[in-house]
């Protein structure tokens, strides 16, 4: 007959194993938390999911790095700072995981830049473009993957001066990153073209554009061309009444994003033709490096990637790169071991400054045309981050000191 004191001696000792195995187990991983607003922004952020579950099984079908295995344990901000500094306090607290990276817009990617900084864990916002997540507000925890609000606006000015046209329209989001947009594009195009007027400016709500009254005040401030930095069910709603009231008629528009089939795909047949756009014609990049990329989504999903897909991807490949070089997950080791980081990406090798924690990561820059009912982009070029970025001098007034 088993005795009461027995029967505890084995609860016990098998209390002890499954702890001691858990402990193994956890041991064979690097938790990585993953933050974003994937209800809020699904056109971007299914592909960009997809992205980084390819890395993941890449990474871990080769072995993993240090001889573990990647785990990402990915939450939902809802598009909200609030919730986003929560899932990530739960992220640490309940799941323990040794890092983040994430976020799409610019006020919950700023919301853990400072998360980073106050928590002293290493955080790579993967797609918020804001510029103070590496200028004003940047720390040493704190890494940036897609080319900033400054560098994508850099890349479009040459362009738009070219135009030689005299009054412009601005249409943006009224938050940090259209405002920031805006502010850089007035700076550089009077810079380029010192006679330039900007005869009307719309600020909308995010997620709410009254593209009607938006684009009947456009029209009538009889602008020359049109800077347009809205994107999302914002770009759609402006381009469909836009067209039908005739805005974009003979009237030239320079537009941030718009050239991403994230964006560009859900038009249609309504996508604008002519514009002048950053984005990613992934259907006729001949590089080696996007050929790879593209056929290994195509084989793991069906179905053809969006700049989204880039991203998640090139961000979990950064974060396997960082951890190998730091030989560690270490928050300080690894926030040391991205300064000057290489690491090779779908659009070609990239670096992350040591000087403001910035990635060189590019865009491509081309015109909107339509291919068979949808939007397409032509006479398009690869840019180089870091040709477009501010000198060292320039980012040192803009960095404070960490």
């Amino acid at each position: 007959m088993t005795t009461r004191a027995g029967w505890i001696s084995r609860l016990t000792l098998s209390t002890v194993f499954s702890f001691a195995a858990f402990g193994a187990n956890a041991q064979q991983t690097i938790k990585i938390g993953e933050i974003n607003s994937y209800k809020a922004q699904p056109a971007f952020l299914g592909p960009y999911k997809n992205g980084w579950n390819l890395a993941l099984e890449q990474i871990n079908g080769a072995g993993g790095v240090l001889g573990k295995k990647l785990e990402v344990i990915s939450r939902d901000d809802n598009g909200n700072p609030g919730d986003t500094i929560r899932v990530a306090q739960e992220l640490i607290a309940r799941e323990q995981v040794q890092l983040l990276f994430g976020g799409f817009l610019s006020n919950t990617g700023l919301a853990l830049t400072d998360f980073a900084k106050q928590k002293k864990i290493f955080f790579l916002a993967a797609e918020p473009l804001t510029d103070k997540i590496v200028w004003a507000d940047g720390n040493k925890y704190t890494y940036r993957l897609r080319p900033s609000t400054y560098m994508q606006v850099a890349m479009l000015v040459p362009e738009a001066a070219r135009l030689k046209k005299k009054r412009w329209a601005l249409v943006y989001p009224n938050y940090e990153y259209g405002q920031s947009a805006v502010a850089t594009f007035k700076k550089l195009l009077s810079a380029a073209q010192p006679d330039v007027q900007f005869v009307a400016e719309q600020a909308t709500p995010l997620g709410n554009v009254d593209a009607g009254a938006v684009t009947q005040a456009i029209a009538d401030a009889k602008p020359d061309a049109i800077f347009n930095v809205l994107f999302g069910a914002d770009l759609g709603k402006f381009v469909r009444e836009g067209n039908t009231r005739g805005l974009f008629k003979d009237r030239t528009v320079v537009s941030l994003l718009t050239g991403e089939p994230d964006y560009l795909d859900p038009l249609g047949a309504e996508a604008p033709t002519g514009w002048i756009v950053t984005g990613y014609p992934w259907y006729s990049i001949d590089t080696a490096a996007n050929k790879k990329f593209v056929d290994a989504y195509q084989a793991k999903y069906h179905d053809y990637p969006r700049l989204g897909s880039v991203v998640g991807y090139s961000a979990l490949m950064s974060i396997a790169a960082g951890i190998r070089k730091a030989g560690s997950a270490d928050t300080d080791k690894l926030a040391a071991a991205f300064k000057g980081l290489s690491v090779d990406t779908p659009f070609g090798p990239i670096t992350y400054r040591a000087q403001d924690n910035q990635s060189t990561m590019g865009a491509y820059v081309g015109v909107t045309g339509l291919k068979d009912g949808k939007g397409v982009m032509t006479s398009y070029r690869y840019i180089d981050g870091a040709s477009v970025q501010p000198s060292d001098a320039e980012v040192k007034k803009l960095r404070p000191g960490e």
